[in-house]
């Protein structure tokens, strides 16, 4: 089984989001994506608290029996890419990890904690988003085997946007979160 771990703040948990695990599954890249936030010690502006996150997160994967969610990340004092990957691994030991990331993030994975053994390890599914395709291949021809471009729709929508929507009270961000974590968010005040 081809397992992708899909890492980030969810903060919150986006449409983008959602359809970047689906289409993954549905092109056969993966065959289950799993949700990972970031603990609340990760140095993002305006993170909410993890346990919100958590529970957005549940409401998307409660409506795709291909989805998960972790808290192995919320449950560790500080963790790298390489320790959630490990964690994995152990895991699911007889199926392939597969780490799901921007290409943004694939540019800056030198700075990364051991990166090397991440990139000589596991397999990466660089989600395109510019034209940086051909620039990171090069870079990365080293490891080539392991990084895998997945072409997609360009969608800039980010959680940053999200969040200005939901403080505005912009109707618009009916088009961007599922009705239910919409809910969640006005219940529990969350990005007022």
């Amino acid at each position: 089984m081809k397992i992708g771990i899909f890492g980030g703040s969810f903060n919150p948990p986006h449409r983008i989001h959602e359809k970047i695990a689906r289409e993954l599954i549905e092109k056969k890249f993966v065959d289950k994506v799993i949700f990972v936030p970031t603990g609340d010690r990760y140095q993002k502006k305006e993170l909410i608290s993890c346990k919100h996150r958590i529970e957005m997160l549940k409401i998307i994967t409660s409506k795709n029996p291909f989805f998960e969610v972790s808290d192995f990340e919320l449950k560790n004092e500080l963790t790298y890419t390489y320790q959630t990957l490990e964690y994995f691994k152990d895991k699911f030991s007889s199926d392939d990890i597969y780490f799901i990331l921007g290409a943004d993030n694939l540019a800056d994975i030198l700075n990364w904690k051991k990166y090397e053994y991440l990139l000589e390890n596991y397999y990466f599914l660089v989600i395109n988003r510019g034209s940086r395709q051909h620039k990171l291949l090069q870079e990365f021809q080293k490891y080539k085997n392991h990084i895998q471009f997945v072409p997609m729709i360009q969608d800039k929508l980010s959680s940053t946007q999200v969040r200005y929507l939901l403080k505005k009270h912009d109707e618009r961000v009916k088009l961007e979160l599922d009705f239910d974590i919409i809910n969640y968010i006005i219940e529990h005040k969350l990005y007022e």
